[in-house]
């Protein structure tokens, strides 16, 4: 039996940090002013939300929404120069809707930053307080949710560690769970493999859509898979081609 903190919307965290997310790159410096002051939080940083246009915009406001929804996450603040391309209250409305609390700071609106820097540093430190009287609950694999990254991949990654990994996926999946990996170039020259153990011919079809549109796109750049897959690290461990590479990931 596993243990975890129990959310609003009924998704299951294992872990119960207090997130700082910035919308713009702008702020980083900023808000790890924030978590030198208040032990127990988590900076999110990056470089994004300034001078963008759509869809990149869009794409990157769909991420902070997720990384503010993570259920290892119990509260957020979101922090805002003021003048980025991301609209930040999208990004606070969309965290939200989970039933998380979450917290907004606007840099330009605050008057400075000394006097944001204060109020961050209070709203933070009230979010651990109300995160450290929460308790962990007993919950089984059937409510657990697994991202799994394939790195740094040489011989051994094909013969022991993602074999591993593979026998705890299947075994979450049996029991009900959910598990989730990206990286589509990984999968190509193996995804017959994957096709052929998906729930139903649906699945299996779109498994073999994806990986034949990561190609295509590919191809309308005018780019060489061969040239970035597998990388040097992967040749340096031994692997040959990216054949190799998926069947081992």
């Amino acid at each position: 039996m596993l243990s975890g903190y129990s959310r609003t919307n009924g998704d299951m965290g294992a872990r119960n940090h207090v997130a700082i997310i910035p919308t713009a790159g702008c702020v980083n410096d900023f808000i790890r002013k924030i978590e030198q002051n208040v032990p127990g939080t988590v900076p999110i940083l990056h470089h994004q939300g300034c001078a963008q246009l759509k869809p990149d915009l869009e794409q990157v406001t769909q991420i902070l929404i997720g990384l503010g929804i993570n259920p290892n996450v119990t509260g957020v603040l979101v922090v805002s120069l003021g003048c980025e391309s991301i609209v930040p209250q999208e990004v606070v409305d969309g965290i939200a809707s989970s039933g998380k609390p979450v917290s907004f700071l606007s840099l330009h609106e605050e008057g400075g930053y000394t006097k944001a820097l204060q109020k961050g540093i209070d709203v933070a430190s009230k979010m651990c307080v109300e995160a450290n009287t929460q308790e962990r609950k007993p919950f089984s694999l059937e409510d657990l949710v697994l991202g799994i990254k394939c790195g740094a991949s040489d011989t051994t990654s094909g013969l022991v560690a993602n074999p591993v990994i593979g026998v705890v996926v299947d075994r979450v999946i049996d029991a009900g769970g959910t598990v989730i990996f990206g990286e589509t170039t990984e999968i190509i020259g193996a995804e017959h493999i994957l096709a052929k153990r998906a729930v139903n011919q649906r699945v299996s079809k779109r498994v073999y859509e994806i990986v034949e549109r990561m190609e295509a796109k590919a191809k309308a750049l005018g780019v060489d898979m061969r040239g970035s897959q597998p990388t040097g690290g992967n040749i340096r461990g031994g692997l040959t081609s990216i054949e190799e590479k998926s069947l081992g990931a």
